[in-house]
């Protein structure tokens, strides 16, 4: 019984999968844009600015499809090799993605953020270049895991680079900004009725 279980453990760990980001840092990151944006075309009409409100309307509708087929990134892990791609919407001019063969790996090299947090690299066999291992996807540690089953490269020292309650502390602040852009949003109305009247 116990054999079955390693047999099944192991094939599990061996096998690949398809790592999205987490749900939690793409609505906070989207609903974080909103909050800085949506109170823009308000304000522009109420002070009578020289952009057009129309125009804001549509610049924050393209950031928006920016934001999102950015955070539309997926890792796709199989036998041959790990891969990043973005869905076929996705301009390859904008985000290109990349891939890279399990045997062309030579290691997993750690880089400190400007933060000060910690980030890792695959580096190539075959070339200079520096592959980014994506570490904000639900089941990082499984990709980790599989990495390390792949490779041989020990990650048992890995971490995300940022906590599930970083992120819960941005979307709170967020929600708040969200709320002072409603008061906002109905100032900026209200004056540009009292300035129309």
């Amino acid at each position: 019984m116990s054999s079955n279980l390693k047999v099944h453990s192991e094939s599990v760990e061996s096998s690949g999968g398809i790592f999205h980001i987490s749900p939690l840092i793409r609505i906070t990151l989207i609903a974080f844009y909103l909050a800085l944006t949506i109170p823009l075309p308000f304000l522009a009409q109420a002070s009578s600015t020289p952009i057009p409100p129309l125009f804001l309307w549509i610049g924050m509708g393209l950031g928006l499809i920016a934001l999102y087929g950015t955070l539309s990134e997926r890792v796709i892990v199989d036998e041959e090799k790990i891969q990043v791609a973005y869905p076929s919407w996705v301009p390859r001019f904008f985000r290109k993605g990349w891939s890279l063969s399990w045997t062309d790996v030579k290691d997993l090299k750690m880089r400190t953020t400007g933060q000060g947090g910690l980030v890792y690299y695959f580096v190539s066999e075959s070339s200079e270049k520096a592959y980014l291992l994506p570490m904000r996807v639900i089941g990082f540690a499984r990709l980790v895991k599989l990495v390390e089953v792949h490779t041989g490269i020990d990650t048992k020292d890995i971490r995300p680079l940022a906590q599930p309650w970083m992120y819960l502390i941005l979307l709170g602040f967020t929600v708040l900004l969200l709320l002072i852009d409603g008061w906002t949003i109905v100032t900026a109305i209200t004056q540009g009725l009292i300035n129309n009247s």
